[in-house]
């Protein structure tokens, strides 16, 4: 039986230019630390925590984060290509994207709620059975990302682009919409809008 040692403690560090890909971390902690140009593209950060931080042009694209804890992290101009947040610690999870790259990521089955996503390209993004209440997508691209059985309620989609949602698939009361993108709703109908 391997003994449980305690996580290795970084607070209001500043780290630049890491290269982190491929890489594991083991059994760390991270409180309000800043991490500028570095890569973890397909780097193993399960198990550990990142609270408070800041990832600004970050490379993320095929991390590893089964059973990593987010709270109020933010990702500024940052690629989080292909990654699978589905089995991130339930209890800590809550961000901030501005300016990042998610595409072909999935959220399925979290708690996104008040989640701000902005100047965000979210292609191929699958959201099925994802709390979205009350989370704002300014200006985003949406292209192939999926709705299915998502609660949407006073989310905010007036700038978003190329979504495509199914109303009777998805919980959507007093969700906000542009009357110039309402055919992202209508998608299923085939219909030709002018």
């Amino acid at each position: 039986m391997s003994e449980q040692t305690e996580p290795t403690i970084h607070q209001d560090k500043t780290f630049t230019n890491i290269d982190y890909s491929e890489k594991q971390l083991l059994n760390r902690e991270f409180i309000k630390c800043v991490f500028i140009n570095c890569d973890f593209s397909k780097s193993d950060l399960r198990n550990n925590d990142f609270e408070g931080c800041y990832f600004k042009q970050c490379n993320f694209s095929m991390a590893m984060v089964d059973g990593a804890g987010f709270r109020d992290v933010t990702f500024t101009g940052c690629k989080v290509l292909g990654v699978n947040f589905t089995r991130c610690n339930k209890f800590m999870f809550s961000f901030t994207f501005v300016q990042s790259y998610l595409d072909y990521s999935t959220f399925f089955g979290t708690k996104l709620r008040k989640t701000n996503f902005t100047d965000c390209s979210l292609k191929e993004v699958d959201f099925s059975n994802v709390d979205l209440s009350e989370s704002v997508f300014k200006n985003c691209e949406l292209s192939g990302a999926t709705f299915i059985n998502t609660i949407l309620e006073k989310a905010d989609f007036r700038t978003a682009l190329n979504y495509g949602m199914d109303p009777d698939l998805n919980k959507m009361k007093k969700a906000k919409f542009s009357a110039l993108n309402l055919s992202g709703l209508l998608h299923k109908h085939n219909l030709d809008i002018e």
